[in-house]
């Protein structure tokens, strides 16, 4: 597990917009897993400029989205196909066919789960996937008791996690209970996961995924495992790690190697 810690939302956005760019460099045609959520909002807008500067093109990516709220329609304004339409792919030149989201408006989505499943695997898998991460520790909606080689389902929010995001919805609006999300087992499955966090509030969450034990009550523990995961912080949400300033220093060394190396 790589641990990068930044000084703002700024810089961490521009790093992981710089780990996407250079995955679509060397493979036009990547897969990407998106997710969605405060965090990602300023490295979608990274991602864009680069696309209208003519830096990047999207024109052979694909992409699949983390998750879904059961129960609301795409053009929800809450929906995450919305949200991934308004933040990202409208401003690109990608496929919009080339862009998957768990259908939550799905007549059977047990069915639309492994349908969802499939379809990744049709694809030769996901190559890089970004992540938020939720007080709780859960990614994607992998609440605490997820199980760690869990797949594509439909799971039950927690009140905290419902409470959270409560202030997207309107007082009286519908707000769904349940989801669908990809497994902690498919996140895991990609080849390269990028986890980015900002905020004190996020920072017993981290420390429980990097220095706490492999469990299920904290789900991105499991990226522990991961062959290559990278988590990119600010100080805020790296501030109860004990090991922090070793993991700095580790990041310098690894990037005077990098530079050493030419890559």
């Amino acid at each position: 597990m790589q641990i990068v810690i930044l000084a703002d939302a700024e810089l961490i956005a521009k790093y992981g917009a710089d780990l996407i760019q250079k995955q679509i460099s060397a493979k036009p045609c990547s897969v990407l897993g998106l997710a969605t959520g405060s965090t990602p909002v300023a490295l979608y807008g990274e991602l864009i400029e680069a696309n209208r500067s003519g830096a990047l093109s999207f024109h052979s990516v694909s992409t699949f989205n983390l998750d879904e709220y059961l129960g609301l329609e795409g053009s929800h304004p809450q929906s995450y196909r919305h949200f991934m339409n308004e933040h990202l792919f409208n401003h690109i030149d990608i496929d919009i066919h080339n862009t998957a989201v768990p259908p939550g408006n799905a007549v059977n989505p047990i069915d639309a789960c492994r349908d969802y499943e499939a379809s990744i695997e049709a694809k030769g898998g996901i190559d890089i996937q970004l992540l938020g991460i939720g007080r709780n520790g859960h990614i994607g909606f992998n609440e605490p008791s997820s199980g760690l080689s869990s797949r594509t389902r439909v799971k039950t929010l927690t009140q905290a996690t419902i409470a959270d995001n409560a202030r997207f919805f309107s007082e009286g609006e519908f707000q769904p209970h349940l989801s669908m999300t990809m497994g902690i087992g498919t996140i895991m499955d990609s080849r390269k996961v990028v986890l980015l966090a900002t905020g004190a509030s996020k920072a017993d969450a981290i420390k429980a995924t990097v220095e706490g034990p492999l469990t299920a009550s904290c789900p991105a523990s499991a990226l522990q495992m991961h062959r290559d995961a990278v988590l990119v912080l600010d100080e805020a949400a790296a501030a109860k790690l004990s090991g922090r300033e070793f993991y700095k220093h580790t990041e310098r060394e690894n990037q005077k190697l990098l530079a050493q190396l030419g890559i």
